[in-house]
C-alpha cells in the first residue's frame, strides 16, 4: 500500500481533533452549551449554568464493567509484557479512552533494558491508515508531546519496520525494527465498514438529551427565584408619596399602608406562583430518552424507584447494556490481541505472522457479578447438565458465568 506521508496524517489528525476534544469535554462536564430560548435575558442565562454528568455516566457504566482477565492459550507469553506495564492502569485507560473517543492507540516501544513499553495515546493525539482486514495500521502518526500552548513538539511517524521522530517538525532520527506493522496499534469500539475507527459511547442523541436536560435545569433555577419570592403588587396608593422600596416590601414581616387623601384604601395582590412540576416532567422525559440511548435505567440517572431491585431484575433492566458490553468485549479484545501481536514481534525481534496468534483469546470478567441466588441456579443447572453429559460443565465454564475462581483452578 502506498504511503500517505506525515503531512497527510497531520492534516487528518487536525480534522479529527475537534470532535474528540468535544467528547472529552462532555465526559469531563466542561462543555458549555449554546444558550437557547426567547424568554430569559442573556445576562440572566449566564448566572444559571447547569452541569450534568449523564454522558460521563453513560461511559463509566460500561467501562467499569469491562474488566480484562487474561489471555487464554498464551503460546507467545504476551501476558508477561502486559504484567510489566502496570496492567491495572493500562487496561482501564485503554477501555475508558476508547469508549469516550471511539478509539485509542497503544504506542509500543523498547526501553533501555530492552523491555517492551506500552503507552496509551488518546485519539486526539494519534491517527493512521487502517487495514480493514487485520485492524492494524499500515501507517501511523502520533503526537508524543506538546508545549503549554498545545503545539506539537515531539511527533512520531510509524511505518512497517521503522519509526521516525520529529522535533518541532524537523526529522531527528529513526529507529528500525523487525515488526511487519507499525508499532502504533489502534483499539477500536464498534468498528464497521463505514466507520473503521468505530463509534463513541457519547452519541449525538445522548448529547442532545443531556443538553435538553441542562436547559430544563437552568430554566427551573430561574423560575425557582420567582417561586421562592412570588411577585406582589399594590393598587390604590397615593401617587404623591415616595415610591415603595421593593426589596423591603419583599422581605419585611410587617408593612403599613394608609388611606389616600380621597379615602381610597390600597389593595394588595400577588401574581400566580409558577409551578415547578413541568420542569420535573421535562427532566424525566430527557432522562428516559438518554437512558434508552445508553442502555441504562432511570435509577442509574438518579430517579430512584420505590422498590429496590434484585440482581436478576437489574440484569433484565440492563439487557441493552449487557449486549453493548458483549460487543465492546469483542471489538476491544481484537484490538488488545493486535497489541499483543505487535509487542511480541518487537520483543522477540521476529516478524511473526498474524494468523499465528489466532488461537490466543482474550478473557473478560462477567459483566454482572453473581449473587447467592444466581450461584444456586447456576449450580443446579451445572449439576443437571453434567448428569446428562458427564464433564460438560467444568471449573472454567463456571468461572465464565460467575467470575469466581475455584479453589482448584490454576487460571
Amino acid at each position: 500500500m502506498e504511503q500517505k506521508g506525515i503531512e497527510y496524517l497531520r492534516k487528518k489528525l487536525d480534522s479529527c481533533e475537534p470532535r474528540v476534544a468535544m467528547r472529552y469535554k462532555q465526559y469531563a462536564m466542561k462543555k458549555r452549551e449554546v444558550t437557547r430560548g426567547i424568554t430569559i435575558p442573556e445576562d440572566i442565562k449566564q448566572q444559571y449554568k447547569a452541569v450534568l454528568g449523564w454522558c460521563a455516566k453513560g461511559v463509566d457504566s460500561l467501562a467499569d464493567r469491562l474488566v480484562f482477565r487474561e489471555f487464554a492459550n498464551d503460546d507467545f507469553e504476551v501476558t508477561e509484557i502486559f504484567n510489566e506495564n502496570n496492567p491495572d492502569v493500562f487496561f482501564d485507560s485503554v477501555v475508558l479512552s476508547t469508549l469516550i473517543a471511539s478509539c485509542s492507540f497503544v504506542y509500543i516501544s523498547k526501553g533501555e533494558d530492552d523491555s517492551v513499553r506500552l503507552q496509551v495515546i488518546e485519539a486526539s493525539n494519534a491517527t493512521g491508515i487502517i487495514d480493514p482486514i487485520t485492524g492494524l495500521l499500515s501507517e501511523g502518526y502520533a503526537v508524543l508531546d506538546r508545549d503549554e500552548n498545545g503545539k506539537p513538539t515531539l511527533e512520531a511517524h510509524f511505518i512497517p519496520g521503522k519509526t521516525t521522530y520529529y522535533i518541532d517538525k524537523q526529522e531527528r532520527g529513526n529507529i528500525a525494527n523487525k515488526v511487519p506493522y507499525p508499532t502504533l496499534v489502534p483499539v477500536i469500539h464498534r468498528p464497521d465498514a463505514v466507520r473503521p475507527f468505530g463509534r463513541s459511547r457519547i452519541t449525538r442523541a445522548g448529547i442532545y438529551y443531556q443538553s435538553y436536560a441542562k436547559r430544563t435545569l437552568e430554566r427551573a433555577d430561574v423560575t425557582a427565584e420567582f417561586y421562592s419570592f412570588p411577585q406582589k403588587y399594590v393598587t390604590g396608593t397615593d401617587i404623591d408619596k415616595d415610591p415603595m422600596d421593593t426589596w423591603k416590601a419583599t422581605v419585611s414581616t410587617m408593612l403599613e399602608f394608609t388611606k389616600s387623601e380621597d379615602g381610597t384604601i390600597p389593595k394588595l395582590g400577588q401574581f400566580t406562583t409558577p409551578s415547578m412540576t413541568p420542569f420535573t416532567e421535562q427532566l424525566k422525559t430527557a432522562a428516559a430518552g438518554f437512558a434508552g440511548e445508553a442502555g441504562l435505567t432511570l435509577d442509574d440517572l438518579g430517579f430512584v424507584s420505590d422498590n429496590p431491585s434484585s440482581v436478576e431484575a437489574i440484569k433484565a433492566s440492563h439487557e441493552n447494556l449487557r449486549l453493548a458490553g458483549r460487543k465492546a468485549q469483542r471489538s476491544l479484545g481484537s484490538g488488545l490481541l493486535n497489541v499483543a501481536y505487535v509487542a511480541a514481534c518487537l520483543r522477540d525481534e521476529q516478524p511473526y505472522l498474524r494468523y499465528q496468534f489466532s488461537k490466543t483469546k482474550t478473557k473478560w470478567e462477567p459483566l454482572f457479578e453473581a449473587d447467592a441466588s444466581s450461584l444456586m441456579l447456576i449450580g443446579d443447572g451445572a449439576a443437571k447438565l453434567n448428569q446428562a453429559v458427564p464433564g460438560y460443565v467444568n471449573d472454567e465454564t463456571i468461572r465464565e458465568l460467575t467470575g469466581i475462581k475455584g479453589a482448584g483452578s490454576n487460571g
